[in-house]
């Protein structure tokens, strides 16, 4: 992997954790003041604690290291095995697409960043490797770029976002 695909990675990577930490700390005061009184305030709060359940399920479901041992081939090429990540992934977020309308935007911006990233991660680590490398090749180059680089871990910013929303929510 060449040292510009690297800087790059990595200065997405901040980027990204570096909103995630901003949407958490600048929407806990607007959050704090929505309060369930009413019965359809209890029902649309219901709906809403019910979405930010399922979108946690799904940060969990395409964090790379989740995905790499649930759609693991092992006798896939690199490529077959970047076609079925980015596949998996896509589908997952599909799948939860609807749950948007139930959450902050800020929160969906989240998820949709943690997709994203996790796309190019994909991606741009797939790019490097040779033609003729294995799938097994591709899903240790990712690993190892996830356990190199802490800000990899975006899905538990994500994680400790929606989990903060929902117990505002509960309050």
């Amino acid at each position: 992997m060449d040292t510009i695909s690297v800087i790059f990675i990595v200065a997405v990577t901040i980027l990204v954790t570096g909103s995630i930490v901003y949407i958490l700390t600048s929407r806990s005061n607007k959050i704090a003041a929505k309060s369930p009184l009413s019965k359809e305030g209890s029902a649309t709060a219901s709906m809403q604690l019910q979405a930010y359940e399922r979108l946690l399920i799904l940060v969990d479901r395409i964090a790379l290291p989740h995905v790499i041992s649930r759609v693991n081939q092992p006798n896939a090429s690199a490529r077959e095995m970047q076609l079925l990540l980015t596949q998996n992934i896509r589908s997952e977020f599909d799948y939860n697409i609807t749950q948007q309308i139930y959450v902050t935007a800020e929160a969906w911006n989240a998820v949709k960043n943690l997709k994203e990233q996790n796309l190019l991660i994909i991606n741009q680590l797939a790019n490097v490797l040779p033609p003729h490398a294995t799938g097994l090749d591709l899903n240790k180059l990712l690993l190892e770029f996830l356990m190199n680089d802490k800000k990899g871990s975006l899905h538990e910013v994500v994680s400790e976002v929606l989990s903060y929303e929902a117990k505002k929510l509960m309050e």
